[in-house]
């Protein structure tokens, strides 16, 4: 039996790098051997929770997750049967194609290994080939990209539009590049780290502010222009407001920033409820809009993503090699040391 490493979950805040059975492809699958796999925000979360439970019947204890669901990497075996896909091609994966369970999020494979499998491989449905021209770093930015992306077509924005894109981690600044590559008028990005910021405006943003240091609804009065409410209260000219943040404080602003018939794109996760004032989202007609993973634009990126590579790679801020992966999980686990990890498995 050939062994791989493979990296899971190892109880409250830790991984551990397992040896696994390197799977065999079947007639209609593709091995993959992985060359860089990102971390994201929904990996912390396993890690914070020690795993995830297991079903019921199992006693509901937390098992362990094999973790990675930002993989890219090259092809080195296909099934007889597998078309449209050749050894060597370099590809990026739809997790959430894999019929034995979301890859890297509670499945039975997981894209922070040296090799994946993919079951029923299809160009385009499972899997889409980019070419060498792209890192295979930047290549694995497609996945969050792709939530960027949806999150963006769920504004609707267009090119008149003003639009505010609440945190600059990877969702939002991949946001922030999105809304410019559509031609929107202006996009400015809110955080509080002033590194990020700088990130934010490096990526194209129009302009950004920092909501511990600035009045957010004069500077964004000051930028999109002065309008009001449906009570007449003045408000900040602002179409579109979209949080990739997550924190309650972003909820509250917006509802008190907004105005009349201004939206709300939610991409963000948080982690605790918030009340949420109805009088004011009543007094400002405010449209909130949920946006969760990517219906149709898991591959629908991954032109573009070859085409500015330069601009997303940008969004990387750490490189780290598989074999210390143990830094490359502390480092988005320490909040502010990091933007963006991406794991990386040379020869």
């Amino acid at each position: 039996m050939s062994t791989m490493k493979s990296v899971r979950t190892g109880g409250v805040d830790k991984i551990e790098v397992v040896d696994v059975e390197r799977p065999v492809p079947g007639p209609k699958d593709a091995l993959v051997r992985i060359r860089a796999c990102g971390i994201c925000g929904t990996d912390v979360t396993f890690l914070h929770m020690g795993g995830m439970p297991a079903r019921a019947h199992l006693g509901g204890e937390m098992v362990p997750v094999a973790l990675g669901h930002e993989p890219a990497g090259e092809i080195v075996e296909l099934g007889s049967d597998v078309e449209g896909l050749n050894i060597g091609d370099r590809v990026v994966v739809n997790p959430q194609d894999a019929p034995t369970g979301i890859i890297g999020c509670g499945g039975k494979y997981g894209g922070m290994s040296e090799f994946l499998l993919i079951e029923n491989a299809e160009v385009g449905r499972s899997v889409a080939v980019f070419p060498d021209t792209v890192p295979f770093d930047v290549a694995s930015l497609n996945e969050p990209m792709a939530v960027a992306r949806h999150a963006v077509n769920r504004s609707e924005a267009g090119p008149g539009d003003k639009v505010v894109v609440f945190g600059a981690g990877p969702i939002g600044l991949g946001a922030a590049i999105w809304l410019k590559l559509r031609g929107v008028e202006h996009v400015v990005v809110v955080d509080v780290i002033p590194s990020r910021l700088e990130k934010a405006l490096a990526v194209g943003a129009d302009a950004v502010v920092n909501s511990a240091e600035e009045d957010l609804a004069a500077r964004l009065t000051e930028l999109h222009g002065q309008s009001a409410n449906a009570l007449g209260q003045p408000r900040p000219g602002t179409d579109v407001f979209l949080d990739a943040a997550g924190v309650a404080a972003v909820f509250n602003t917006v509802v008190n920033s907004a105005k009349w018939g201004a939206k709300l794109v939610m991409v963000a996760v948080h982690k605790k409820g918030s009340e949420i004032d109805l009088g004011g989202m009543l007094r400002s007609e405010l449209t909130l809009i949920a946006s969760q993973g990517y219906p149709t634009e898991i591959f629908e990126v991954t032109p573009e993503l070859v085409e500015h590579r330069e601009r997303f790679a940008r969004l990387i801020s750490h490189r780290v090699p598989f074999s210390e992966a143990d830094r490359a999980f502390e480092l988005t686990l320490t909040p502010g040391a990091a933007e963006k990890v991406v794991v990386t498995l040379d020869d």
